[in-house]
């Protein structure tokens, strides 16, 4: 499904709001934005800011289903076609995460 500028709303650096859907992009963790620690909170602002360039031209959604907490799980392509959640991995603003299993620390 593409998706035009908008109806996109970044929430943080893993989640969109898409025409009022919460939806988490599959295969990253990014930090949150309520943090532990200053490290973890401007890693998380810079996480979504990152986001939001990426996705706010348009983005490609593959639903893949729901998370556990509801939100649309979807794979994520840029205007370009790149895996938006690999963009963001390279990047170092976020880390591979399958959806189980300990999260990361950021405040390390």
């Amino acid at each position: 499904m593409q998706v035009e500028t908008g109806a996109i709303e970044v929430l943080d650096g893993d989640t969109l709001r898409i025409a009022g859907v919460p939806v988490r992009l599959r295969g990253l963790d990014a930090p949150e934005l309520r943090a532990r620690c200053e490290r973890e909170k401007a890693l998380a602002e810079r996480a979504r800011q990152r986001l939001e360039q990426l996705v706010v031209p348009g983005v490609r959604l593959d639903r893949i289903g729901r998370d556990r907490y509801g939100r649309t799980l979807a794979e994520v392509r840029d205007d370009a076609g790149r895996d938006v959640a690999q963009v963001m991995i390279g990047e170092g603003l976020a880390v591979a995460y399958a959806g189980h299993g300990r999260r990361p620390g950021w405040c390390g």
